[in-house]
């Protein structure tokens, strides 16, 4: 008579332990370790219209689901460097990449090291435009993009202002020139049914 009583316990224990785990809030980011695992699994998923950041320490997190953070104990560079390679090497995506217009301002006696921090950054995209907007124009970007579409976020312990990089990711394998070509011959064209 008591093997069963025990047996219900031990059962109806495991029960509450397993229910507990379940209903423990989920992390909402993975270890930073993990952080180059998270972008190689996203990469083949996100398309044109995606977005990658890589941001200062002071960067905040957002409340969208569609927006995940990532927070890495690593320098913007390194981390940046590593995520231009990662989406370079993409045959599906390629990096449209966006600085705050606010960076070439901050000062390097206030800030040692931004001069060669914002040579570094524009270095690492090589011949693509590093095109540089004003902060808040750049978190409406965001903020719209969100609403719609996935942002990835690496939040880096870099303390310097305004370094965050953002990547619109646009499609791989269709220039801007063929796309304006595309859309020029458009409005010429009478609508016809494909075959």
């Amino acid at each position: 008579m008591k093997k069963p009583i025990l047996r219900l316990f031990c059962a109806a224990g495991a029960l509450v332990l397993f229910g507990a785990a379940l209903l423990r809030p989920a992390s909402p980011t993975p270890p930073s370790a993990d952080w180059q695992t998270t972008l190689h699994q996203r990469l083949p998923v996100f398309g044109h219209r995606n977005w990658i950041v890589v941001s200062d320490s002071a960067f905040p997190a957002y409340s969208q689901s569609s927006i995940e953070t990532i927070a890495v104990n690593q320098d913007l560079l390194s981390v940046l460097k590593y995520v231009a390679k990662a989406i370079s090497s993409s045959q599906h995506v390629r990096a449209t990449p966006f600085v705050d217009q606010e960076l070439q301002f901050v000062p390097e006696e206030n800030y040692p090291g931004v001069v060669q921090l914002r040579q570094e950054i524009a270095y690492t995209f090589g011949t693509t435009t590093l095109t540089s907007i004003p902060h808040a124009d750049l978190i409406s970007k965001i903020d719209d993009a969100g609403k719609t579409f996935r942002v990835l976020f690496i939040k880096t312990n870099t303390t310097i202002p305004y370094t965050s990089v953002f990547i619109r990711l646009d499609c791989g394998y269709l220039s801007d020139d063929v796309e304006r070509e595309i859309r020029n011959s458009m409005p010429t064209a009478k609508s016809e049914r494909l075959p």
